[in-house]
């Protein structure tokens, strides 16, 4: 079967493509993370296994799902015409259980994520997100669609947290950046040129580049390239040292993006929005 269950060297689902033998494990009770993939006998996601096995700590790893916020708010207070709801950093998908299937044409898998009474105090809407997590040629595509089953318009950001194996950290390149950046640890505009100096020491940084993002792992000869849909087309960028890992993250907005209106996505009543990226090894 192209979709199995495991135990080691965690519990996990494992989607095996039919033809090429690309790999994804999967984890749909841990926010329905893609824990692992490997494309071409290369393992290309980070994941901090002893961290992971503890589920008590955030998960540093995999492709965590960011909604119904990318980043944080001030107080953790999101204002609606209904009144204000605490809602965490990156939202609550990453931490909640989802339903996993096989597609039908057995080409990937598909995740699927509805609102409880628990998110609904959160973030007081009726939702359904479905994730369409296809292998194909030297390739991840993720193709996300939001529903909105409430009797109102439903704001929200979606983005996805991938963690990228590196071989040396004082050894990569990013390519495709604009020249300008917001740093999240100053909130404050900087030079992307003095951002990726400083990857080895720690950053966190917001671009919104004009095409698609290339992370070269100078050491090992390897790539890897992000490209956008045009709703998903800002990209985080995140290391913490001494990992040998680089986020690199398509966000649909920025920070507070349900306050400030920038970029700000919102979905009818009855409608549905459609997101999509690729993850490409080059």
């Amino acid at each position: 079967m192209s979709l199995s269950q495991q135990q080691s060297p965690y519990a996990h689902w494992e989607y095996l493509h039919p033809e090429s033998g690309d790999r994804l494990r999967i984890v749909p009770e841990r926010g329905g993370l893609v824990s692992e993939w490997c494309c071409n006998g290369y393992e290309l996601l980070y994941l901090d296994q002893q961290r992971f096995a503890d589920p008590g700590k955030s998960i540093r790893g995999g492709i965590p799902v960011l909604f119904p916020i990318c980043g944080n708010l001030p107080g953790n207070l999101l204002p609606l015409p209904s009144g204000e709801f605490t809602l965490q950093q990156h939202g609550f998908a990453r931490d909640l259980p989802w339903e996993l299937q096989l597609l039908g044409d057995n080409s990937g898998v598909k995740l699927s994520l509805g609102d409880t009474d628990a998110t609904r105090a959160a973030y007081p809407f009726e939702f359904l997100i479905e994730m369409r997590v296809r292998p194909v040629a030297n390739a991840l595509e993720i193709e996300t669609t939001v529903h909105n089953r409430s009797q109102t318009a439903m704001p929200f950001s979606f983005g996805l947290h991938p963690y990228f194996n590196v071989t040396d950290l004082s050894k990569v390149r990013l390519e495709g950046l604009p020249n300008s950046c917001l740093n999240h640890l100053e909130m404050a505009e900087d030079e992307t040129a003095i951002q990726l100096a400083h990857l080895t020491e720690g950053v966190d940084f917001l671009t919104r580049p004009a095409g698609p993002v290339s992370l070269v792992d100078e050491a090992s000869g390897r790539c890897l390239r992000l490209q956008h849909d045009k709703l998903m087309d800002f990209t985080v960028v995140w290391t913490d040292p001494p990992r040998q890992m680089v986020c690199l993250e398509p966000w649909t907005a920025p920070r507070e993006a349900l306050i400030s209106g920038d970029r700000k996505l919102e979905i009818e009543p009855g409608s549905k929005q459609r997101l999509r990226c690729s993850l490409v090894s080059c």
